[in-house]
């Protein structure tokens, strides 16, 4: 990667049009949730405050970058029945939607025909891919950005079809 690429942060900020994401698996480890999904497996309550110190920079972020006109989309591919992560995500979303991201969700059996990248990426304007890769439990590894015109048609076009076929969050039932 060369040391000029933009980091993820520089990207959602110089983005004009759209930021897109896909999230590919059913659990993840990142440690900065990890509390928050701990308390929410033996309670059953997730921090959905959008003004809480864990979503404000999130929420901030988003709301600004959709207040430029950038349109901020998320599709999650989920197994079913849905792991205990994915019901917390679930359980969360409301917040992602509150700052302006629009969220889908396609249950994984419906993605077996779309040609689907290895990891999950963001995409910004269609012109730079931001990989995030994990570790085997989930654990945030490298994220690795790139303007690969064949990384950036393939995200772009998995990313739509993934987006035709899923289920708009407020519509989809965990299962």
């Amino acid at each position: 990667m060369p040391s000029s690429a933009p980091t993820f942060d520089e990207l959602m900020a110089g983005c004009t049009h759209s930021a897109v994401h896909l999230e590919m698996r059913d659990q993840y480890g990142v440690s900065d949730e990890s509390d928050d999904f701990s308390t929410w497996l033996s309670t059953g309550q997730r921090d959905a405050d959008p003004a809480s110190e864990y979503w404000a920079p999130w929420v901030d972020l988003i709301s600004q970058t959709v207040a430029r006109g950038v349109v901020v989309r998320r599709a999650r591919i989920i197994s079913e029945p849905v792991s205990p992560y994915i019901r917390y995500e679930h359980a969360g979303t409301d917040v992602n939607i509150h700052a302006g991201e629009q969220v889908r969700w396609l249950p994984r059996r419906q993605a077996s025909t779309i040609a689907l990248p290895g990891n999950d990426f963001w995409l910004f304007d269609d012109q730079w891919v931001h990989w995030n890769h994990f570790t085997g439990d989930g654990a945030s590894a490298l994220h690795e950005p790139s303007d690969d015109p064949a990384a950036v048609k393939l995200c772009a076009e998995a990313f739509e079809a993934v987006w035709t076929r899923a289920i708009p969050h407020d519509q989809y039932e965990i299962r």
